[in-house]
């Protein structure tokens, strides 16, 4: 886990040294640079796998440089594969994919199972890779004949001619919680999506993507024993691949089935991680604490437990929304943040965290009521329906949802579906066409339609793995775990384990109308019926109480005040709609926007 960092062209070597510098927190452990005339390759170390000097980046090979962030958990068979075609200097994953590119050119990537966002310089060409899944990210910059690229946009903005506000990223994050690649806020730098790679040669920069979810059809498995037993094989394997490290490892630990399944096939390696659970000292009815416990006392695991107030919250949240570089809705941010804190002070560099299970088990009921709302298309009486709820406006979800399918337009638009082209269109000082947010789920709604499925619990997943997960759960992983220099490794996020499910029928996810039913047959005789049967609670916190009583909610309306954005009436009535407990996720992603928007627009 590292930062990698370059510029191809014409550079100030002080401000290149500078912006470099932003990422240190990414890579305490070694900087390494390599400089010649137009080109400044850099790359800042977290060692995890081989911490010898010897495996220290940019590793270079000949005419090939290397800047890689992340890791290869098959590097080991790799390694052994290329062995007679390769001499290998060091016992670290990044010497692999140079001996992989030297075989198998680009389709070196083929070969990955891991989490990656990978620099290759092959003597001209730059070649920049991100995972399959989206765990880590890449960004980048064409400007003024000079190619520049960052795994964080703190890299990028010192080289930024002037600063100005993306409005495709400004609309798709208050759609979507997160700017939709290539879009990020600031005008000019993009980001790579989850399976893309970038090639960058004379000046000319093409993207490709390797890797889709949908892009192969699959043979479908009928049976749930069958299923069951393919995906319980892949779960352990992809966990057991992750217990790799040469450095001391920890896992976060709540009271549902995510984190005791990777705790418990731990301990079936014989690898007993140290546990760490977040809670509330003022709000326990967010507290998972005793269901933690509970858990750590059933796996016989170690516990540690940590109680945040609202001035730790309050306090940590102006870093945390610095360290995101954009905004990003997601209040979780900062209790997550302070919980990487405690575990890099007690001395781990590697932490295991559930993301995924969700998407991939259907674990959030939501999915359950789209697939029944999803049947009203079919009503005979349609029409009628159609002009009633057109001329029946309501702030409502679930009417949005019905007026969708009357509609006969895309009623799932992600999990992180928040402000609608109604909402925004009545909020902001601008007009917003229904369904405009459409263009920014399009590209995937394309491929989905050309896979050949039918049943839209796929597109559920589909789409909530490349945008809900990728854009806003693993950004806010990454950026709070590599704020402390500690990696987080997400084993249900495994590619072959995704692919898998992809593979199954979908109906045997849900035909039971229970939540995560595949991943409970599969645990029914590992865990206790407590654990299994908890409603699942998620990583909630008291974030809007805490930032009514702080008083800074109050930010939102004076950065109102001078951009002129939203219009002032709507805006009030969300923030007391938000004090009495409704749209809190919206208004916090209105306060996020602002902090954003006083530091780098006004």
């Amino acid at each position: 886990m590292c930062g990698i960092f370059g510029i191809l062209g014409n550079y100030d070597e002080a401000k290149a040294r500078l912006a470099l510098s932003k990422l240190s927190h990414r890579g305490p452990d070694y900087c390494g640079i390599v400089e010649s005339q137009n080109l400044f390759f850099a790359h800042q170390r977290l060692s995890i796998q081989d911490v010898n000097v010897r495996a220290h980046q940019p590793m270079q090979y000949e005419k090939i440089l290397l800047s890689f962030n992340g890791e290869i958990y098959n590097f080991k068979e790799l390694k052994n594969e290329l062995s007679y075609e390769f001499e290998f200097l060091t016992q670290s994953d990044s010497e692999v994919i140079i001996a992989a590119y030297l075989k198998w050119g680009v389709n070196f990537v083929h070969h990955l199972r891991g989490m990656f966002a990978i620099a290759l310089l092959d003597a001209q060409t730059l070649y920049l890779f991100r995972d399959r899944l989206g765990k880590k990210p890449l960004f980048y910059m064409d400007q003024n004949a000079t190619f520049y690229f960052s795994s964080e946009i703190k890299g990028l903005t010192p080289f930024l001619n002037k600063h100005e506000l993306n409005d495709d990223a400004l609309m798709s994050y208050l759609s979507y919680l997160a700017p939709t690649p290539p879009h990020t806020f600031f005008k000019g730098i993009q980001k790579l999506a989850a399976g893309e790679y970038l090639i960058y040669k004379n000046g000319a920069l093409q993207i490709q993507k390797y890797f889709d979810l949908l892009a192969t059809k699959p043979n479908i498995i009928t049976d749930k024993h069958e299923a069951a037993l393919l995906l319980e094989g892949l779960l352990e394997e992809s966990i057991h691949m992750r217990l790799e490290a040469d450095v001391p490892m920890a896992s976060l630990l709540s009271g549902g089935i995510d984190s005791a399944t990777i705790n418990y096939y731990a301990r079936k390696k014989g690898v007993n991680l140290h546990t760490y659970t977040l809670g509330y000292k003022e709000f326990a009815k967010y507290d998972e604490r005793e269901n933690a416990r509970q858990s750590a006392e059933f796996l016989g695991l170690q516990n540690t437990q940590i109680a945040i107030n609202q001035d730790d919250f309050m306090s940590a949240c102006t870093s945390v929304l610095d360290i995101l570089d954009e905004p990003l809705n997601d209040p979780a941010a900062v209790p997550l943040y302070l919980l990487f804190e405690r575990i890099k002070k007690d001395g781990y560099k590697v932490v295991f965290s559930g993301e995924g299970s969700d998407e991939l088990f259907l674990g959030y009921r939501q999915y359950f009521e789209y697939l029944g709302i999803e049947k009203a298309s079919s009503l005979a009486h349609k029409n009628w329906l159609k002009k009633y709820f057109h001329a029946n406006f309501s702030m409502n979800r679930e009417w949005e949802w019905y007026k969708r399918i009357f509609d006969e337009t895309l009623l799932f638009r992600t999990s992180g579906d928040k402000f609608t082209d109604r909402q925004k269109n009545s909020l902001m000082h601008r007009h917003v066409k229904d369904n405009a947010s459409l263009k920014y789920l399009q590209p995937y709604r394309d491929i989905y339609e050309a896979s050949g499925h039918k049943d839209e619990s796929i597109w559920y997943s589909y789409i909530d793995l490349n945008l809900f997960q990728a854009e806003h759960f693993l950004t806010k992983l990454d950026r709070v775990s590599m704020a402390h220099g500690v990696e987080s490794r997400t084993p249900f996020l495994d590619h072959k384990l995704a692919s898998a499910i992809f593979s199954i029928a979908p109906k045997l996810r849900y035909e039971e109308g229970v939540t995560k039913s595949l991943l409970k047959t599969i645990m029914n005789d590992k865990l206790s019926q407590t654990i299994l049967k908890r409603k699942k609670k998620g990583f909630s916190n008291p974030y809007m109480e805490y930032l009514i009583n702080s008083k800074q909610i109050e930010l939102i309306q004076e950065v109102n005040k001078q951009t002129r954005m939203f219009k002032t009436k709507e805006l009030e009535s969300y923030i007391a709609t938000a004090s009495n407990g409704g749209f809190k996720q919206h208004v916090w992603g209105l306060y996020v926007l602002s902090v954003w928007l006083k530091k780098w627009m006004l």
